[in-house]
């Protein structure tokens, strides 16, 4: 049953002339006035969500972005700094982007977040998809198969520096400790210190092809889906499933996963569709060339593969496609119930924040949805 309600926010700050017709991409660059906006924005909202009975709130990282897309570069950082201007909300980490880190410094600094908040700040990681970003902090992103060989290197030292109590790591990447002398020994492991005191770990991972799927789910690492059609979601649950048991982990269809949506409530749907397709046409502007476009056609091809479309998508395919529930809340907790009944292991869901849509109209999205939808998943006493 789905029970946990949360939000994405990339961290955008409130963009003007937005759709399809507006400013492109491209032509945005903001000030750094203008930038740090999106972090008052992040404690508004977040204690507007924790007034609400929201149960996380998960954000992005990204570096250079004077687009104004997407502006947190720290998210544990931010988390921390969320927690202390909130009671019980959770903050996610959607995601870390290993390849930019060293696993150890992000190992301690999860740790010591996760103690400072009490367990509030939700570990996620990722290998990232800007070259802009990856490749100017010294990692490979152009090339996809030494991007995957670090990350998985670097995940083996980051479960090693949570998990054990001391540990040693040789690698192609790293060798930790280095066999060097320390106070009249050499050295033949480390701890981290401190360590997480909630373990084991939760730990996300995006699924944005089903490549990622056999890597984490045999690992028990929990999967994000965000704005899939019908088709490629049911596939990704389904694989997750299937690889989940080979390595024994029993796992009802949909658990360990986040079904992420796109959300807008209106008195009607036609009314819910127009006022969210400048916000929506806005979010693909800056995600479509990036490859996120996550439907199928009626053969279940992939977007963008041969015979497929490649177009950039209306809001209307991702209704069509069940990716965004738009109109009013009866309809939004039927789209919910039909997902709900299909995965009877699925028992999160996260509203993804058009990154068009200003804070004050989102907040209103978030009152409402909280008020006349979020009672219908109540468990039962």
């Amino acid at each position: 049953m789905i029970t946990k309600f949360s939000v994405l926010y990339v961290g955008q700050i409130e963009l003007e002339n937005v759709g399809l017709q507006g400013t492109p991409a491209n032509d945005r660059r903001y000030s750094n006035e203008r930038l740090v906006e999106a972090y008052h924005t992040a404690k508004d909202v977040a204690q507007h969500m924790d007034a609400l009975g929201y149960y996380c709130l998960w954000t992005a990282e990204h570096h250079f972005q004077h687009e104004g897309y997407e502006v947190f570069p720290n998210l544990i950082l931010l988390g921390t700094w969320l927690a202390t201007q909130t009671k019980q909300l959770k903050f996610g980490c959607a995601f870390n982007i290993l390849p930019m880190w060293h696993p150890i410094r992000l190992a301690e600094d999860y740790a010591a977040a996760d103690i400072m908040t009490n367990g509030r700040v939700i570990m996620g990681v990722g290998r990232g998809y800007h070259t802009r970003e990856v490749e100017s902090f010294g990692a490979p992103m152009l090339d996809n198969k030494a991007n995957q060989e670090l990350f998985e290197e670097q995940m083996e030292v980051l479960l090693k520096a949570i998990n054990e109590e001391s540990f040693s790591h040789k690698g192609k990447h790293y060798t930790i400790p280095p066999p060097v002398e320390y106070r009249g020994y050499t050295l033949k492991d480390v701890t981290m210190v401190p360590r997480p005191i909630h373990r084991p770990v939760e730990l996300w991972q995006p699924i944005a092809s089903g490549k990622t799927l056999p890597y984490i789910a045999q690992r028990g690492i929990k999967g994000m889906v965000t704005l899939n059609g019908e088709k490629i979601w049911d596939e990704v649950a389904r694989t997750y499933q299937a690889e989940a048991a080979k390595a024994g982990r029993t796992l009802a269809l949909g658990e360990d996963l986040c079904w992420g949506v796109g959300l807008y409530l209106a008195d009607t749907q036609e009314e819910a569709i127009r006022r969210v397709e400048p916000y929506h046409d806005e979010r693909y502007k800056w995600f479509a060339p990036f490859g996120f476009v996550r439907y199928a056609d009626a053969e279940g091809r992939p977007w963008g593969t041969p015979g497929a479309p490649t177009r950039i998508p209306s809001i209307r395919d991702g209704v069509e496609q069940k990716a965004w529930l738009c109109g009013p809340p009866k309809q939004v907790i039927e789209g919910i119930k039909y997902f709900e009944a299909k995965y009877p292991g699925l028992d999160q869901m996260m509203i993804h924040w058009a990154e068009g849509m200003g804070p004050k109209e989102f907040k209103e999205q978030l009152a409402w949805f909280a008020r006349d939808v979020m009672p219908a998943f109540r468990p039962r006493g």
